[in-house]
């Protein structure tokens, strides 16, 4: 699902939201409830009654749904990955879009669960994940190649360490929901 189908229907829906800050936010709340609806999803992306047409609600759900799939496999693969633009793209574009998937993300925890209270590593990694919503993307002409390599490397470090922590999160919340129901 290309990052830029998503980007345009947000465009043509007239939203401000950026298909990463989606994504975020649809791991945000699957990491913590996985069972929720895609119904609830969709109305925090358009909460003002739009009507989407089919299709882009089907692109939509479909996005959802995959990302509940790759939330849900527990083999270790970590097929689960940050939906962000090419790798091609402008490096400031990717910063911004890493920044934008963990407002998003961080909205989806909060939307899910009101409690302050983080099971073991969460609360923690929730601190990281709001640092980096704090980004520094500002990329200038002047910078020289080894700045640029630098913030390239810090780029893939921040997606490795989010795909993880991710994972962890739900880890964490997935045993703490199961305590819960015994």
């Amino acid at each position: 699902m290309a990052y830029q189908t998503i980007t345009t229907i947000f465009q043509r829906n007239e939203s401000e939201l950026t298909a990463s800050e989606a994504h975020g936010l649809a791991a945000g709340m699957l990491c913590i409830e996985n069972d929720i609806e895609v119904a609830n999803w969709l109305s925090e992306l358009f909460p003002n009654d739009i009507l989407l047409v089919e299709e882009d609600k089907a692109i939509l759900e479909g996005l959802f749904e995959q990302t509940r799939k790759l939330l849900s496999e527990h083999d270790d693969s970590f097929s689960f990955d940050l939906f962000l633009p090419n790798e091609d793209g402008l490096l400031k574009e990717q910063l911004e879009a890493i920044r934008y998937w963990c407002d998003g993300f961080l909205f989806g925890v909060g939307y899910t669960r009101s409690s302050s209270s983080w099971p073991g590593e969460t609360g923690e990694i929730m601190q990281d994940i709001v640092e980096f919503t704090k980004l520094d993307i500002e990329i200038n002409d002047e910078m020289d190649e080894n700045e640029i390599n630098e913030h390239e490397v810090a780029l893939i470090q921040i997606q490795e360490y989010m795909r993880v922590a991710v994972m962890i999160i739900r880890d964490q919340f997935t045993a703490e929901n199961q305590q819960k129901k015994h």
